[in-house]
């Protein structure tokens, strides 16, 4: 079995695709108002990981001569672990505080 294969196509297709999807919902999406209907940007946030780990899958598939299908699939489950994993520690990194202090004090009325 060809495991430094597996392991950096599966790395390589996790840092891509949740990357991009990190990027676009960081980057793009934060700076919008709130959407009230999902858009392209919204639905490429989900598509672009499925689709880097679908094309890690298939590239260790084709260049690997013996367990074909369980390389392929030790690469798809190993890449959607690491996917979820760094989409996990980017929205840890970047939530916003649980109990914001007020800019100004409120103005007692009385």
């Amino acid at each position: 079995m060809r495991l430094k294969l597996v392991l950096i196509a599966s790395l390589l297709a996790a840092v891509v695709g949740a990357g991009a999807s990190i990027a676009i919902s960081l980057g793009v999406l934060a700076s919008l108002r709130p959407l009230s209907s999902p858009g392209f940007l919204v639905l490429s946030t989900y598509t672009l990981p499925v689709a880097a780990i679908i094309l890690a899958s298939i590239f260790v598939y084709r260049h690997t001569a013996r367990r074909r299908k369980l390389q392929a699939l030790l690469t798809a489950m190993l890449a959607i672990l690491l996917s979820l994993v760094l989409i996990f520690l980017a929205s840890l990194l970047t939530r916003a505080p649980l109990n914001p202090q007020p800019l100004t004090k409120p103005r007692n009325a009385g």
